[in-house]
């Protein structure tokens, strides 16, 4: 497969993951959160990000083939005289923008878990105050301030 090609097929994989990250950021910042599309996105994102694996790979030995040098240096030598260093800088533009987006959901990610945690802290210290006894009565009358000393 022809470096050009394969270029296309990493810019057209990295669209499709910006627009998955993108999903995932809404459902992030939504009030209420979707489990289920959530981890729909995760399956598609794993399966992506296969897909970009492979591409890459694929990429390098094409690279290699031609007689390039291994890395970045011997990428952008290969995209030029190949005739295809638009599309070579394209795909590192949109490989960036996928790592800021994926950097963002982990951020928002960590935040959503740091505030459940929060409101799980909340609503135990709450449960341990509670009017019910062990064995599922109110506790009302126990309450009660002793007036009577």
């Amino acid at each position: 497969m022809s470096l050009r090609r394969l270029l296309e097929q990493q810019q057209s994989r990295l669209g499709a993951l910006n627009r998955l990250l993108e999903n995932e950021q809404a459902q992030l910042i939504s009030g209420t959160i979707d489990g289920q599309q959530l981890e729909n996105i995760a399956q598609k994102k794993s399966q992506l990000l296969s897909s970009l694996e492979d591409t890459e790979s694929n990429r390098v030995r094409v690279q290699l083939r031609l007689g390039y040098a291994m890395g970045g240096d011997g990428a952008r030598q290969a995209a030029m005289d190949v005739g295809c260093l638009d599309q070579w800088q394209a795909t590192l533009e949109l490989a960036a923008d996928t790592a800021r987006l994926n950097e963002r959901n982990g951020r928002l990610a960590r935040l959503r878990m740091t505030h459940n945690q929060q409101m799980l802290d909340y609503i135990h210290s709450i449960a341990e105050k509670s009017v019910y006894a062990p064995d599922g009565r109110t506790m009302t009358g126990q309450r009660r301030l002793n007036t009577s000393a």
